[in-house]
Protein backbone atom coordinates (compact mmCIF):
# COMPACT_ATOMS: atom_id res chain seq x y z
CA UNK A 1 0.00 0.00 0.00
CA UNK A 2 1.30 3.29 -0.93
CA UNK A 3 0.64 6.19 1.37
CA UNK A 4 2.09 9.95 0.38
CA UNK A 5 3.77 11.14 3.83
CA UNK A 6 2.01 14.14 5.03
CA UNK A 7 2.94 17.52 4.93
CA UNK A 8 4.64 18.42 8.45
CA UNK A 9 2.89 21.63 8.74
CA UNK A 10 -0.16 21.61 11.31
CA UNK A 11 -3.46 22.30 10.82
CA UNK A 12 -6.39 22.80 13.28
CA UNK A 13 -8.62 20.10 13.48
CA UNK A 14 -11.78 19.84 11.59
CA UNK A 15 -13.43 17.02 12.81
CA UNK A 16 -16.51 16.94 15.13
CA UNK A 17 -15.63 16.55 18.58
CA UNK A 18 -16.68 12.97 19.08
CA UNK A 19 -14.35 12.35 16.28
CA UNK A 20 -11.54 14.28 18.30
CA UNK A 21 -12.10 12.02 20.88
CA UNK A 22 -12.37 8.56 19.03
CA UNK A 23 -8.75 9.91 17.15
CA UNK A 24 -7.50 9.95 21.27
CA UNK A 25 -8.78 6.73 21.84
CA UNK A 26 -7.61 5.06 18.96
CA UNK A 27 -4.62 6.74 18.69
CA UNK A 28 -3.42 5.27 22.02
CA UNK A 29 -4.40 1.62 20.50
CA UNK A 30 -2.41 2.23 17.32
CA UNK A 31 0.59 3.79 18.93
CA UNK A 32 0.71 0.88 21.26
CA UNK A 33 0.45 -1.90 19.13
CA UNK A 34 3.04 0.39 16.60
CA UNK A 35 5.52 -0.14 19.51
CA UNK A 36 5.35 -3.46 19.86
CA UNK A 37 5.09 -4.38 16.37
CA UNK A 38 9.10 -4.86 15.78
CA UNK A 39 9.95 -2.73 13.15
CA UNK A 40 12.82 -0.62 12.88
CA UNK A 41 12.11 2.99 14.97
CA UNK A 42 12.60 4.68 11.87
CA UNK A 43 9.71 3.10 10.12
CA UNK A 44 7.68 3.26 13.10
CA UNK A 45 7.98 7.16 13.13
CA UNK A 46 7.34 6.93 9.50
CA UNK A 47 3.86 4.98 10.13
CA UNK A 48 2.70 7.32 13.13
CA UNK A 49 3.28 10.39 11.44
CA UNK A 50 1.27 9.11 8.12
CA UNK A 51 -1.32 7.60 10.50
CA UNK A 52 -1.52 10.57 12.59
CA UNK A 53 -2.30 12.17 9.65
CA UNK A 54 -5.10 9.29 7.75
CA UNK A 55 -7.03 8.76 11.29
CA UNK A 56 -7.33 12.55 11.54
CA UNK A 57 -8.24 13.29 7.74
CA UNK A 58 -10.32 10.27 7.06
CA UNK A 59 -11.28 8.15 10.55
CA UNK A 60 -9.39 5.36 10.15
CA UNK A 61 -10.70 2.60 12.01
CA UNK A 62 -7.77 0.94 14.82
CA UNK A 63 -8.04 -2.29 13.02
CA UNK A 64 -7.32 -0.84 9.30
CA UNK A 65 -4.43 0.50 10.83
CA UNK A 66 -2.90 -2.78 12.29
CA UNK A 67 -3.65 -4.21 8.67
CA UNK A 68 -1.17 -1.25 7.54
CA UNK A 69 1.40 -1.90 10.05
CA UNK A 70 1.38 -5.64 9.22
CA UNK A 71 1.68 -4.67 5.62
CA UNK A 72 4.79 -2.75 6.43
CA UNK A 73 6.25 -5.54 8.60
CA UNK A 74 5.71 -8.68 5.98
CA UNK A 75 7.41 -6.01 3.18
CA UNK A 76 10.38 -6.04 5.65
CA UNK A 77 10.45 -9.40 6.59
CA UNK A 78 10.24 -10.55 2.69
CA UNK A 79 13.01 -8.14 1.73
CA UNK A 80 15.16 -9.70 4.49
CA UNK A 81 14.41 -12.99 2.95
CA UNK A 82 15.71 -12.81 -0.05
CA UNK A 83 18.76 -11.33 1.05
CA UNK A 84 18.97 -14.00 3.38
CA UNK A 85 18.10 -16.65 1.34
CA UNK A 86 19.18 -16.18 -2.06
CA UNK A 87 21.78 -18.22 -3.42
CA UNK A 88 23.10 -15.43 -5.42
CA UNK A 89 23.87 -11.92 -4.37
CA UNK A 90 21.29 -9.57 -4.24
CA UNK A 91 22.02 -6.28 -6.23
CA UNK A 92 19.73 -3.14 -5.21
CA UNK A 93 17.82 -2.95 -8.67
CA UNK A 94 16.92 -6.24 -8.40
CA UNK A 95 15.58 -6.04 -4.90
CA UNK A 96 13.64 -3.12 -6.05
CA UNK A 97 12.34 -4.70 -8.91
CA UNK A 98 11.32 -8.04 -6.55
CA UNK A 99 9.23 -5.39 -4.40
CA UNK A 100 7.82 -3.61 -7.31
CA UNK A 101 6.38 -6.91 -8.29
CA UNK A 102 5.67 -8.93 -6.00
CA UNK A 103 4.50 -6.11 -3.15
CA UNK A 104 2.83 -3.81 -5.44
CA UNK A 105 4.93 -1.19 -4.46
CA UNK A 106 5.99 1.93 -6.73
CA UNK A 107 9.66 2.05 -7.40
CA UNK A 108 10.53 4.61 -5.26
CA UNK A 109 8.36 3.24 -2.16
CA UNK A 110 10.51 0.14 -2.75
CA UNK A 111 13.75 1.90 -2.54
CA UNK A 112 12.27 3.52 0.60
CA UNK A 113 12.04 0.45 2.44
CA UNK A 114 15.74 -0.84 1.36
CA UNK A 115 17.28 2.70 2.11
CA UNK A 116 15.62 2.32 5.72
CA UNK A 117 16.40 -1.21 6.41
CA UNK A 118 20.02 -0.10 5.39
CA UNK A 119 19.95 3.55 7.69
CA UNK A 120 18.98 0.84 10.80
CA UNK A 121 21.21 -1.53 10.34
CA UNK A 122 19.25 -4.54 9.18
CA UNK A 123 21.20 -4.58 5.63
CA UNK A 124 24.53 -3.46 4.37
CA UNK A 125 25.82 -2.68 0.91
CA UNK A 126 28.99 -4.43 0.06
CA UNK A 127 30.78 -3.64 -3.45
CA UNK A 128 33.31 -5.90 -5.81
CA UNK A 129 34.40 -4.88 -8.93
CA UNK A 130 32.17 -1.75 -9.17
CA UNK A 131 28.96 -3.17 -8.25
CA UNK A 132 27.06 -2.84 -5.11
CA UNK A 133 25.06 -5.65 -3.23
CA UNK A 134 23.12 -5.84 -0.12
CA UNK A 135 23.75 -8.20 2.48
CA UNK A 136 22.71 -8.87 5.98
CA UNK A 137 23.72 -6.59 8.79
CA UNK A 138 26.08 -8.24 11.32
CA UNK A 139 26.54 -5.13 13.87
CA UNK A 140 23.27 -6.76 15.96
CA UNK A 141 22.01 -10.06 16.31
CA UNK A 142 20.96 -11.65 12.80
CA UNK A 143 18.81 -15.07 12.77
CA UNK A 144 21.12 -17.34 10.12
CA UNK A 145 18.76 -20.56 10.67
CA UNK A 146 15.48 -21.23 12.36
CA UNK A 147 16.99 -21.72 15.99
CA UNK A 148 20.58 -19.75 15.92
CA UNK A 149 21.48 -16.44 16.36
CA UNK A 150 24.42 -14.50 16.24
CA UNK A 151 25.17 -11.50 18.40
CA UNK A 152 28.06 -9.12 19.02
CA UNK A 153 29.13 -8.82 22.29
CA UNK A 154 26.82 -5.71 24.34
CA UNK A 155 24.20 -6.24 22.48
CA UNK A 156 20.56 -7.51 23.78
CA UNK A 157 18.92 -10.26 22.26
CA UNK A 158 15.25 -11.58 23.92
CA UNK A 159 15.72 -15.13 22.96
CA UNK A 160 12.65 -17.41 22.11
CA UNK A 161 11.95 -20.85 23.62
CA UNK A 162 13.73 -22.64 21.00
CA UNK A 163 16.35 -19.83 20.32
CA UNK A 164 20.35 -20.36 20.49
CA UNK A 165 22.17 -17.05 21.18
CA UNK A 166 25.90 -17.20 20.20
CA UNK A 167 28.16 -14.24 20.96
CA UNK A 168 31.02 -13.92 18.29
CA UNK A 169 33.19 -11.28 18.47
CA UNK A 170 33.77 -9.31 15.40
CA UNK A 171 37.50 -9.61 14.38
CA UNK A 172 40.21 -11.02 11.24
CA UNK A 173 39.55 -14.74 11.77
CA UNK A 174 36.88 -16.21 9.23
CA UNK A 175 33.28 -16.89 10.40
CA UNK A 176 31.28 -13.79 12.52
CA UNK A 177 28.72 -15.06 10.13
CA UNK A 178 28.45 -12.59 7.35
CA UNK A 179 29.91 -15.30 5.11
CA UNK A 180 27.14 -17.60 3.25
CA UNK A 181 29.26 -20.96 4.20
CA UNK A 182 29.48 -19.50 7.71
CA UNK A 183 25.89 -19.66 7.37
CA UNK A 184 25.70 -22.79 5.42
CA UNK A 185 27.95 -24.55 8.46
CA UNK A 186 25.41 -23.87 11.00
CA UNK A 187 22.00 -24.59 9.20
CA UNK A 188 24.01 -27.62 8.70
CA UNK A 189 24.32 -28.35 12.84
CA UNK A 190 20.73 -27.31 13.24
CA UNK A 191 19.92 -30.03 11.08
CA UNK A 192 21.98 -33.04 12.05
CA UNK A 193 21.24 -32.26 15.65
CA UNK A 194 17.19 -31.79 15.35
CA UNK A 195 17.33 -34.91 12.92
CA UNK A 196 19.67 -37.56 13.05
CA UNK A 197 19.20 -39.02 16.49
CA UNK A 198 21.29 -42.18 17.68
CA UNK A 199 24.47 -41.11 18.54
CA UNK A 200 23.52 -37.81 19.86
CA UNK A 201 21.49 -39.36 22.90
CA UNK A 202 24.84 -40.06 24.43
CA UNK A 203 26.01 -38.13 27.06
CA UNK A 204 29.72 -37.51 26.02
CA UNK A 205 29.36 -36.84 22.35
CA UNK A 206 32.27 -34.49 21.05
CA UNK A 207 32.62 -32.41 17.84
CA UNK A 208 35.95 -31.58 16.19
CA UNK A 209 36.04 -28.25 14.43
CA UNK A 210 38.78 -28.07 11.50
CA UNK A 211 39.74 -24.58 11.38
CA UNK A 212 38.19 -23.21 13.65
CA UNK A 213 38.77 -19.20 13.06
CA UNK A 214 36.07 -17.26 15.08
CA UNK A 215 34.99 -20.77 16.60
CA UNK A 216 31.70 -20.19 15.59
CA UNK A 217 30.92 -23.94 14.65
CA UNK A 218 32.18 -25.55 17.73
CA UNK A 219 30.81 -23.01 19.86
CA UNK A 220 27.17 -23.70 17.70
CA UNK A 221 27.36 -27.14 17.89
CA UNK A 222 28.28 -27.32 21.91
CA UNK A 223 25.40 -24.69 22.54
CA UNK A 224 23.32 -26.54 20.82
CA UNK A 225 23.40 -30.08 22.96
CA UNK A 226 27.11 -31.63 21.80
CA UNK A 227 28.98 -32.22 25.47
CA UNK A 228 32.24 -30.95 24.65
CA UNK A 229 34.23 -29.78 21.59
CA UNK A 230 37.57 -29.53 20.24
CA UNK A 231 39.21 -26.53 17.31
CA UNK A 232 41.66 -26.78 15.85
CA UNK A 233 43.61 -24.28 14.08
CA UNK A 234 47.21 -23.09 12.61
CA UNK A 235 46.71 -19.46 12.26
CA UNK A 236 47.72 -17.95 16.41
CA UNK A 237 45.68 -14.81 15.97
CA UNK A 238 42.51 -16.90 15.08
CA UNK A 239 42.79 -19.22 17.97
CA UNK A 240 42.93 -16.16 20.50
CA UNK A 241 39.98 -14.72 19.03
CA UNK A 242 38.31 -18.45 19.26
CA UNK A 243 39.22 -18.48 22.93
CA UNK A 244 38.05 -15.47 23.37
CA UNK A 245 34.68 -16.06 22.22
CA UNK A 246 34.35 -19.36 23.50
CA UNK A 247 35.08 -17.22 26.86
CA UNK A 248 32.25 -14.71 25.81
CA UNK A 249 30.05 -17.74 25.70
CA UNK A 250 31.15 -19.43 28.88
CA UNK A 251 32.05 -22.23 27.38
CA UNK A 252 35.32 -22.53 28.36
CA UNK A 253 35.02 -25.54 30.52
CA UNK A 254 33.57 -27.47 27.63
CA UNK A 255 35.57 -26.47 24.44
CA UNK A 256 38.92 -26.44 24.19
CA UNK A 257 41.16 -24.27 20.81
CA UNK A 258 44.16 -25.91 20.01
CA UNK A 259 47.25 -25.70 17.74
CA UNK A 260 46.73 -29.24 16.88
CA UNK A 261 46.57 -30.38 13.28
CA UNK A 262 44.46 -33.11 12.22
CA UNK A 263 46.82 -35.65 10.84
CA UNK A 264 47.99 -35.68 15.10
CA UNK A 265 43.81 -36.11 16.41
CA UNK A 266 43.72 -38.84 18.41
CA UNK A 267 39.93 -40.76 18.90
CA UNK A 268 36.86 -40.72 17.52
CA UNK A 269 34.03 -37.57 17.11
CA UNK A 270 29.87 -37.05 16.59
CA UNK A 271 30.33 -34.83 14.70
CA UNK A 272 33.26 -33.33 12.93
CA UNK A 273 32.86 -30.10 10.99
CA UNK A 274 35.05 -28.35 8.48
CA UNK A 275 34.65 -24.77 6.87
CA UNK A 276 37.16 -25.52 4.12
CA UNK A 277 37.80 -25.21 -0.05
CA UNK A 278 37.29 -27.63 -2.14
CA UNK A 279 40.90 -29.34 -2.51
CA UNK A 280 41.09 -29.63 1.41
CA UNK A 281 37.72 -31.46 1.91
CA UNK A 282 38.09 -33.77 -1.08
CA UNK A 283 42.09 -34.70 0.53
CA UNK A 284 40.90 -35.13 4.00
CA UNK A 285 38.16 -37.29 2.95
CA UNK A 286 39.90 -40.87 4.19
CA UNK A 287 40.95 -39.46 7.40
CA UNK A 288 37.61 -37.91 8.46
CA UNK A 289 35.75 -41.12 7.71
CA UNK A 290 38.47 -42.11 10.01
CA UNK A 291 37.90 -39.88 12.87
CA UNK A 292 34.07 -39.87 12.70
CA UNK A 293 32.44 -42.23 15.29
CA UNK A 294 29.56 -45.32 13.52
CA UNK A 295 26.54 -43.07 12.51
CA UNK A 296 28.35 -39.97 12.87
CA UNK A 297 28.46 -36.80 11.18
CA UNK A 298 30.76 -34.97 9.07
CA UNK A 299 29.15 -31.70 8.25
CA UNK A 300 31.29 -29.78 4.96
CA UNK A 301 31.04 -25.79 3.81
CA UNK A 302 33.27 -23.68 1.90
CA UNK A 303 32.08 -25.13 -1.49
CA UNK A 304 31.03 -23.47 -4.34
CA UNK A 305 27.77 -24.49 -5.63
CA UNK A 306 29.08 -26.28 -9.16
CA UNK A 307 31.82 -28.05 -6.71
CA UNK A 308 28.84 -29.79 -4.95
CA UNK A 309 27.73 -32.75 -6.82
CA UNK A 310 32.20 -33.93 -7.02
CA UNK A 311 32.39 -33.47 -3.49
CA UNK A 312 29.13 -35.47 -2.74
CA UNK A 313 30.58 -38.81 -5.22
CA UNK A 314 33.81 -38.44 -3.33
CA UNK A 315 32.68 -38.59 -0.20
CA UNK A 316 30.27 -41.47 -0.59
CA UNK A 317 32.67 -43.65 -2.33
CA UNK A 318 34.52 -42.99 1.07
CA UNK A 319 32.14 -44.33 2.87
CA UNK A 320 29.83 -41.19 3.82
CA UNK A 321 25.84 -41.42 2.73
CA UNK A 322 24.82 -37.60 1.71
CA UNK A 323 22.46 -36.35 5.10
CA UNK A 324 21.62 -32.97 3.70
CA UNK A 325 22.82 -30.06 1.68
CA UNK A 326 21.93 -26.43 0.89
CA UNK A 327 23.52 -23.85 -1.19
CA UNK A 328 23.71 -20.08 -0.79
CA UNK A 329 24.81 -16.98 -2.69
CA UNK A 330 26.90 -19.34 -5.01
CA UNK A 331 28.14 -21.40 -1.98
CA UNK A 332 27.35 -25.00 -0.62
CA UNK A 333 27.04 -26.88 2.27
CA UNK A 334 26.54 -30.83 3.19
CA UNK A 335 26.80 -33.39 5.35
CA UNK A 336 27.66 -36.56 5.91
CA UNK A 337 26.65 -39.43 7.82
CA UNK A 338 28.85 -42.59 8.18
CA UNK A 339 27.44 -45.43 6.45
CA UNK A 340 27.46 -49.08 8.55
Amino acid sequence: MNIERPTRHRRASTCPPSADRKLNDEGTAHRDYLSDSGLTSGTRNIIAERSDFIIRCSMLDVHLFKLIVDAMINVHEYVLKIVGESTSRVAPPALEKKLVEGHGLTKKAAKDVIRELVSEGELAYTYEFGTSFLELSFNKPVRVSTRVVLKPPGHHFKPGAEDVVITIKPGAAFGDGRHPTSRLAVRAIEYVLKETQPVWTEEATTVLDIGTGSGILVITAVQMGIHSGLGIDIDPSARAEAAENVLLNRLGDRVEISDQSIETIDGKFSLVTANLRYPTLKKMSTILQKITCPEGVVVCSGIRSHELTDLINIYEKTGFQLAWQAQSHEWAGAAFMVSE
